[in-house]
């Protein structure tokens, strides 16, 4: 079973095997058809969503996942990850982040950070624009700003580093 928060606001478990998917429980049924290695189409309550993984990080366990047009962040929590937590170990799950990097390509519009910063998990740290969408990017974990490799107008490609930890 996975743990899985959108936007950091909306959390529901997911148990999938190879024909049933459970969420919170309750089976959903749905008709999905690959469109690419990371993109379907689903047609779920009479509804049509064009589903595309833009970006994902193993490490983070995250994705940045859109839904006809819009991009939603995902986070998901594994079972190890659940012990983990149950056990009160789960700062062991935590790697520590040393860099950011462009979820995918596009234009740095504004910088909102300083080298010598402090910065705790959640703050802005800059605002990409990428698919005519403004994106913001947020700090993963609390840390110190030691380098910044983009500024304001600089055009970036899919990982390229933008901040160092």
């Amino acid at each position: 079973m996975y743990n899985v928060k959108v936007n950091e606001q909306y959390g529901f478990a997911i148990k999938a095997d190879h024909s049933t998917i459970l969420v919170n429980d309750e089976p959903v049924i749905m008709d999905s058809i690959d469109l690419g290695v990371k993109s379907k189409h689903i047609i779920y309550q009479n509804r049509s969503y064009t589903i595309e993984i833009v970006a994902f990080d193993k490490t983070e366990k995250t994705a940045a996942v859109k839904v006809n047009g819009t991009i939603y962040k995902v986070e998901i929590e594994d079972e190890f990850d659940q012990l983990l937590k149950q056990l009160g170990m789960d700062s062991l799950a935590v790697n520590k982040v040393q860099q950011i990097k462009a979820p995918m390509p596009g234009l740095v519009l504004n910088v909102l950070v300083s080298e010598g910063d402090e910065v705790k998990k959640g703050d802005n740290l800059l605002v990409l624009e990428a698919m005519k969408m403004e994106n913001m990017i947020k700090s993963p974990t609390d840390g110190l700003i030691k380098k910044i490799a983009i500024k304001q107008g600089d055009k970036v490609e899919k990982n390229q580093v933008l901040i160092n930890f």
